[in-house]
């Protein structure tokens, strides 16, 4: 697996040939196979893997926390929901949601944990999404991943490697 400081390099160095990649696959994948493929790799290469030593996701994007959320991370954190805003978050211009104010996130332990522990959002446990539904149709996105999470990385390549496509060996 990719060292997780050098997975952005290597990405851009794959640049072209990811987005080829991504337009073979809109024209010639399976969905439903390629939905397989990804949930396939995606247990396996998460199965043993630590976030908590690479949290590039929590040191590249900010954090986003649904207005559902707010006052079970406020409870959580021994907070009000006012404290935790005014501390912590922004809302959005669409409302409805808020993210944190800083990247990397203002959640982010140094020690790679989260803050917010499993009340963390739905949309940080399930990050990079590589085995959610429909990737064929969101194949941007993974291309995105491929450029901050070492697994991403991996299952784009072992992806590339299954449909023999430009694998360099």
């Amino acid at each position: 697996m990719i060292p997780p400081r050098k997975v952005k390099f290597e990405a851009g160095k794959r640049e072209h040939e990811n987005i080829e990649f991504r337009t073979f696959l809109k024209c010639n994948a399976d969905e439903q196979t390629l939905d397989e493929q990804f949930a396939k790799l995606h247990k396996e290469l998460f199965e043993n893997y630590d976030c908590s030593r690479c949290r590039n996701c929590c040191k590249m994007y900010y954090g986003a926390i649904p207005q559902e959320d707010i006052e079970a991370d406020a409870k959580y954190l021994g907070l009000t929901k006012e404290e935790l805003i005014g501390a912590y978050l922004r809302e959005q211009p669409e409302g409805g949601s808020y993210t944190t104010k800083h990247k990397p996130c203002d959640f982010l332990e140094e020690d790679g944990s989260c803050r917010l522990g499993e009340c963390r959002p739905k949309s940080c446990k399930q990050y990079p999404y590589t085995d959610q539904p429909e990737r064929l149709h969101s194949l941007y996105s993974v291309l995105e991943a491929v450029e901050v999470c070492p697994v991403a990385f991996e299952i784009y390549e072992r992806l590339k490697k299954e449909y023999g496509f430009g694998y360099r060996r």
